[in-house]
This record gives C-alpha cells, structure tokens and sequence, in this order.
C-alpha cells in the first residue's frame, strides 16, 4: 500500500479548535443504536473525546479507539485513559488494520478523508467486524470545504509561497457515493445507505476559523517553514474573507461529508 503521509499534530491546539467536529460526532453517534454491549473500534480517535463518549454508550461493551498520530494517542491516554475500564487506545493505522473477527461496530467520524486509498482500510475493517457487524463513517465528501481549497490553491500559486508546493498534489480523499460504492462491494460489505450530506460549518470569530484552518489543514501550512505559518494563514483568511472582514464576524464555510453504514455478511 501507498504510505500516506505523516503530519505533526499539536494535540491541544486540535483540542481546542474541533468542537464542530465533535458536535458532529454526537449526531452521528445517535444513528448507532446500540444495544449498549458492543465491542466498538474508532478510527481516527484523534485526542479521544468522541472515544470516550463512545464508552458511556456501551457500558457493557467495550470501546477501543485507534490513530496513527502519536501526539494524539498520548493526548487521548492522557486525557480519557484512565475514565472508564472499558475504554482504551492503539497506535495503528487505519491502512493496516489488524484485528479478526474482534468488533460489532466500526465508527469513524471526520478522519478517513485523511486516507487517499480506501481500499486497504474498507478490506481491514471488513476483517475486523464480526459476521453481521456494522460500520458506520462520516468523512469529508466530493466538494467538501471547496471555498477554502480554491483559497489555499490561489495563495500557494502566489510567488511568495510558489517554492514550497512543488510537486504538491491534493492530500484529502473527498470522494463521492458513485466512487465510494464500488470499494465498498469490493472488500465483502453490504451496504445499507451511502450519501453526500451538505453542511454548513460555522466559526464565531476570524480568529476561530484560523485556529480551524491551523489545525486541520496541516497539508498545506507544514508545507510552508514554521516561522512563515501566521503569515500563510493570514494570506490564505484573506482571500478567502477579503482584507476587510470584520475580524468578530461569525464565518460559515460549506462542506459536504460522505456518510456510508455498511454490514459484513453472515
């Protein structure tokens, strides 16, 4: 498999700029149902919140969080490690899965457009699941945040930033359900609903769209040396909202999230 490319996360810095994903998490956690004894992975567990959330719902079950960010695993043990004795966390790559026949329930929420190839992940989760396990994900989808793409593609052809991106090509696997269903057929899944979900993420502050935009769009600025990040940003905040946005207007961006629940087989 095609290694994917490794970022340096600041575990607090994502903590405090992902509560909109966690809200996310929750309206996505309602669709499970669970029966409250399942064995549950998370991918992409990132600094363990949702994970530890996932735990209180299955307070028979147990609940095993995974992330390839070892800034984020020791954020997560940190943090959610010892709250709960069915709850724990792995270093392990979603592309390289290697559990058996060991969970009721994959979840995943706004992680796996992190995955360009989702052919070895859908093949792990598959193997994964226990016969008659689900696996529910949201990611972002086919055109998600697409003003904020054109934003960062228009700055980074700049001169000034031109140097950094040579030979840069699109980090995120934003696919649509047309693309998708074919991998999922091919790893042994049967799908129940697959579907492109519109959003609308909205920041208070200019403030709090950067802290978004430093921390979840790693591809771009850790292309850039470390001493030039605030100046990038602010190039990139500027094109996207014009010099003169009011710096406490609230910003909206649209996204699109790719939403699949998916069965293995008897």
């Amino acid at each position: 498999m095609e290694q994917q490319q490794t970022y340096q996360w600041n575990g607090d810095d994502y903590a405090a700029n992902s509560q909109i994903q966690f809200q996310w998490a929750l309206d996505l956690m309602e669709k499970l149902k669970p029966c409250g004894d399942e064995h549950l992975l998370d991918i992409g567990c990132g600094d363990g919140k949702v994970t530890a959330v996932l735990a209180r719902y299955l307070p028979g079950g147990r609940v095993t969080g995974i992330d390839s960010s070892a800034e984020m695993i020791a954020l997560a043990e940190k943090n959610h490690g010892t709250t709960a004795t069915n709850l724990s966390f792995l270093l392990q790559d979603a592309g390289s899965l290697s559990f058996v026949q060991e969970f009721d329930v994959v979840f995943s929420n706004a992680a796996l457009h992190w995955v360009i190839d989702h052919r070895p992940v859908l093949r792990g989760i598959y193997q994964a699941l226990k016969p008659e396990g689900r696996v529910l994900v949201q990611m972002g989808g086919k055109g998600n945040a697409a003003p904020v793409v054109r934003a960062m593609e228009t700055v980074m052809k700049a001169e000034q930033w031109q140097e950094y991106f040579t030979g840069f090509t699109f980090p995120y696997g934003f696919y649509s359900p047309k693309e998708y269903t074919p991998w999922l057929k091919e790893a042994g899944l049967t799908i129940q609903s697959i579907k492109l979900i519109p959003k609308i993420m909205v920041h208070k502050t200019r403030k709090r769209f950067a802290g978004w935009l430093r921390t979840t769009w790693l591809p771009y600025l850790q292309r850039v040396p470390p001493e030039l990040h605030d100046a990038f940003l602010d190039q990139v905040l500027d094109t996207y909202l014009g010099k003169e946005y009011p710096k406490s207007e609230q910003v909206a961006t649209d996204m699109q999230r790719l939403e699949y629940l998916a069965v293995r087989p008897k």
